[in-house]
């Protein structure tokens, strides 16, 4: 026979307390003595009780959830391990907050108005969202929608000037990149920079001609922050610049595939061409041969950010337009430079 699942009055008894002291202490109200609440929470204890959170919605007015929204399409998500990393820096953080993921995909643009009414049906406390995209409806949809938010990555200034967010030194990343290859004594440094749409791969970008104010057009060329995308760009630029001496690339995985495209050609890595990458993921770069130089950054630290600038932002929603996180990063010099 099944056990009856405790109740508030169950719990109220136990304690030797009125019904309403045990839901204030439950819901994290406030005017309850310590000494009562040290009773209910020994109650909660000794019968396992656990709240129903719907009723529990209804004096908090919180869902307990936050959406989390990845404006890429499944392959990319799976492939790229930028986005496990983000991901369970949140989850994380969420967890030890007692919140709830609520993962939103985001395939197409047939996916935007079905996200933005998700957001304003009350479902979920927050939303916070990452590899946004400049020309991307579902950003100004996210920031319309009276849900507080975070993103991650710096949104578009022009559009989202006080929207809070959690990015990384991108620029000082890359100068440090770029710098550690003309200390070297490269003198032909190409760029393979992500898509001109992310304010990541802008930034990155930036730092470069930081660094290489009169840089060769011909030495740049772009990805997609994809694998694919940096062989193909390595490709076209030994095509087009034989003479190059190295390359920075924009992301790990970028890196990755000029690797692949120099050991194909016989180029020797670091003798011939140098190469650094940018986010310093695990085995991507570790692993590759040779181990990746590249500019670290904590990708899952970053996650638990968002989280925490979230809940001050709905704990404190006076400071909607306050603030946002800027992470530094740093050099990780290996076999490839």
């Amino acid at each position: 026979m099944m056990t009856p699942r405790p109740t508030l009055e169950g719990v109220a008894a136990r304690a030797g307390v009125s019904r309403a002291t045990v839901s204030r202490v439950v819901n994290g109200g406030s005017g309850v003595r310590q000494t009562l609440i040290d009773k209910v929470r020994k109650a909660v204890e000794e019968l396992g009780y656990v709240p129903n959170q719907a009723a529990r919605s209804l004096v908090t007015q919180r869902t307990g959830a936050v959406a989390v929204i990845i404006a890429e399409p499944e392959f990319r998500v799976f492939s790229d391990p930028f986005f496990e990393r983000h991901v369970r820096g949140i989850s994380r953080e969420l967890s030890a907050n007692d919140l709830q993921l609520v993962l939103l995909w985001v395939e197409g643009e047939s996916d935007h108005d079905r996200i933005a009414r998700y957001l304003s049906g009350g479902h979920v406390d927050g939303a916070l969202a990452f590899s946004l995209h400049s020309d991307d409806r579902l950003a100004h949809l996210i920031a319309h929608s009276r849900v507080p938010h975070v993103f991650g990555g710096r949104p578009v200034p022009s559009v989202f000037p006080d929207a809070p967010y959690v990015d990384c030194d991108n620029r000082g990343g890359a100068r440090a990149a770029v710098s550690h290859l003309v200390s070297a004594g490269r003198g032909r440094i190409a760029h393979i920079s992500g898509p001109s749409d992310q304010t990541s791969a802008v930034d990155r970008a930036a730092g470069y001609h930081d660094v290489l104010v009169d840089a060769d057009p011909e030495l740049l060329e772009r990805g997609d922050f994809t694998e694919e995308s940096g062989a193909r760009a390595m490709a076209a630029l030994l095509d087009r610049c034989p003479g190059l001496d190295a390359v920075f690339a924009a992301n790990d995985l970028m890196a990755r595939g000029a690797l692949r495209t120099l050991l194909e050609r016989g180029i020797r890595v670091p003798d011939d061409v140098a190469v650094v990458g940018f986010d310093d993921m695990g085995d991507v770069a570790s692993g590759a041969v040779p181990a990746l130089t590249t500019v670290r950054q904590d990708i899952e630290g970053m996650g638990r950010l968002m989280v925490r600038l979230l809940m001050r932002l709905l704990d404190h929603p006076e400071q909607a337009g306050a603030g946002s996180v800027i992470t530094p990063t740093v050099l990780v010099q290996r076999q490839s430079s």
